[in-house]
């Protein structure tokens, strides 16, 4: 498999990563790559969602797909590791998916995609089978791999690409579960000001009523009642409507209809929208 389609997610999303990750993923797999940067106040949410709506639009093709590599850069917020957190991978039908080991990146694909495992690698356990078997990399070049901070860029590509190639990578197996927090959170804003939340309608407390659900306006602090709808084509010119979205598995949408959503309630990436029971 020498030329395979890449997408990577990062949030290493200044020019100069960019530049640089693009320039070694095409390098190892003879195609320009697609960086997508996350950025935001919320990565993790952003990536939660994106890479499930990634693999999610690899189905309904009515025909033959071709594999595509997938790398997701996106570090947990807590400091716990030494030297940043592990990668593992893990295969969505056909493709290939690289990430840090991030709960909240990929607890949703234990629910909605059927994902009950990844398999985490070692950097230097990794590096150094592959010295001994297949790559051409001295003693010198290992080490440096193991001990930069810019793993995303030096180890992950490699990671990838002797995946992709079949290769005897070492790995332990680690066991994925269903998002635990009850918060229902913007996870992404779009370009035109609606809310893409983190969870389906259906699941949303007092979704299928008549009186609507109550929105908190961060701008002034009161609590507005938004009336749901089954499209944003239903919601009335110039008012607010939770809808089913594009998103996820029928995940909802907080819009205003030729407005935005997000200027509206003083709304950005991260913020708590609903709690649900329990």
């Amino acid at each position: 498999m020498s030329h395979l389609p890449v997408v990577a997610l990062t949030d290493c999303a200044d020019p100069n990563a960019l530049a640089r990750q693009s320039a070694r993923i095409a390098t190892l797999f003879g195609a320009t790559p697609t960086v997508l940067p996350l950025g935001g106040p919320d990565p993790e949410g952003a990536a939660a969602l994106t890479l499930l709506d990634l693999l999610r639009s690899t189905d309904l093709t009515g025909g033959p797909t071709r594999p595509v590599v997938v790398m997701v850069n996106i570090a947990p917020r807590d400091g716990h590791w030494p030297n940043g957190v592990p990668f593992c991978y893990f295969r969505h039908g056909q493709h290939l998916v690289i990430s840090t080991v991030n709960h909240r990146v990929l607890a949703p694909l234990a629910t909605y995609l059927g994902l009950e495992e990844v398999r985490v690698t070692d950097v230097r356990e990794v590096l150094e089978a592959a010295a001994a078997d297949w790559a051409e990399l001295a003693d010198t070049e290992v080490e440096e791999i193991v001990r930069t901070q810019f793993r995303s860029l030096w180890y992950v590509p490699l990671l990838a690409r002797w995946l992709a190639d079949g290769r005897p990578v070492p790995a332990q197996p680690l066991a994925v579960r269903p998002p635990a927090e009850q918060e229902v959170r913007v996870a992404v804003v779009d370009n035109f000001g609606n809310c893409k939340l983190d969870r389906p309608a259906v699941a949303l407390p007092g979704y299928d009523g008549t009186d609507g659900l109550t929105v908190h306006n961060r701008r002034d602090g009161r609590g507005v009642r938004v009336r749901c709808y089954d499209r944003l084509p239903d919601v009335p010119l110039g008012e607010p409507g939770i809808t089913v979205g594009s998103s996820g598995i029928g995940f909802a949408e907080l819009v205003v209809r030729g407005g935005s959503a997000a200027e509206l309630f003083g709304l950005r990436q991260g913020d708590q929208v609903f709690r649900l029971a329990g």
